[in-house]
């Protein structure tokens, strides 16, 4: 055979073993596929997490895994996504921890109102032993809970008063989630709750179908609420944690170096998240704060305090579907956490 036959037979072979390996753009063929799915949009702190982890893994995993983002409910909601996991259809999501009730009904403990008063709470709460008796909760469900991410503390818009103390929550119609312990909560406060569709919510406080909302500043700020909210009321009332998760039957399919680069990349992603959600919120809180047409309202502690007292019914009507000893155990560590903090 002539030389240049040679060649030419070589260069088929090399070239057909090059794409097999690499793929067509000349870079390694990941060996391992992460599609990771959020309800929230492009534009969020969720999504901006998922960047990060997905710079991370791709890079510490030099190629062997390649992750792809897919935001907006592309893959259905949390409670589908969780579905999928648990089917081994999807490998990666970060839901809120409402959702997750259905699977594990514990998590609840985060809808009671007024149960984490600040960030630092939240982070000694979720980061200690409370918080990974939850995650390790999960695997029963087929899902390996990683770290906690963040959606941020929920608070009050109206057109109709200044909410400054629970007694000028009276005969506020205001729209929460279709949750059956914020419904109660409200109905504590003195206001009626009317659960309905967020894509429905601008317009119906337009129409004035609802006086009210609730959700974290940096929703009302992006969602332009104030354009049909004049009033603005920093309760804080339910902190929303996220929760980094993964397909159990993925997992288990990983070599132990990669499991690893999954995990450590979750959590430092994570750690981005979280810090880069507060700013976002007070970055939100300081231009509603600026606003001319807005009103915003600090409670005073003695305020705060007129909120906690009346949904104190919330908490024992829920002891036996969350468990008693469970919230004392959650209230306990928080004087704990308030203790350490006072000394």
């Amino acid at each position: 055979m002539k030389m240049k036959g040679k060649l030419a037979i070589f260069l088929v072979f090399a070239l057909a073993f090059g794409f097999a390996f690499y793929g067509g753009d000349g870079v390694q063929a990941a060996e391992y596929n992460i599609r990771a799915g959020i309800g929230f949009d492009d534009q969020s702190a969720s999504y901006a997490g998922l960047q990060k982890f997905k710079d991370m893994v791709e890079d510490k995993s030099e190629g062997r895994i390649e992750v792809e983002i897919h935001p907006g409910a592309a893959l259905g909601d949390d409670i589908e996504m969780m579905e999928n996991l648990q089917r081994g259809v999807q490998e990666v999501t970060v839901p809120s921890t409402a959702p997750i009730t259905g699977f594990v009904e514990d998590f609840a403990i985060f809808d009671l109102p007024f149960l984490i008063p600040n960030y630092e709470t939240a982070d000694y709460i979720l980061d200690g032993v409370i918080g990974q008796e939850l995650l390790e909760q999960l695997e029963d469900v087929g899902i390996i809970g990683v770290t906690y991410w963040e959606n941020g503390f929920r608070q009050l818009t109206n057109n109709e008063r200044p909410v400054e103390s629970v007694e000028d929550m009276e005969g506020l119609s205001i729209r929460t989630m279709e949750n059956e312990i914020h419904l109660d909560a409200f109905e504590e406060m003195g206001a009626s709750p009317s659960p309905m569709a967020f894509g429905e919510l601008f317009s119906a406080l337009e129409a004035g179908v609802v006086d009210g909302q609730e959700n974290a500043f940096a929703t009302i700020n992006f969602q332009h609420f104030y354009e049909v909210q004049q009033y603005v009321t920093d309760t804080g009332h339910i902190y929303n944690p996220l929760v980094f998760m993964i397909s159990e039957e993925f997992y288990n399919e990983l070599p132990s170096d990669l499991q690893d680069v999954v995990i450590k990349s979750a959590e430092e992603a994570g750690i981005y998240q979280r810090e880069l959600k507060r700013n976002m919120h007070e970055a939100a809180k300081e231009d509603l704060q600026d606003r001319d047409d807005t009103e915003v309202t600090v409670l005073t502690e003695e305020a705060r305090e007129g909120f906690r007292e009346a949904v104190e019914p919330v908490y024992e009507n829920y002891e036996e579907q969350i468990g008693e000893e469970f919230i004392e155990r959650v209230q306990n560590r928080i004087e704990e956490w308030q203790d350490i903090q006072d000394i």
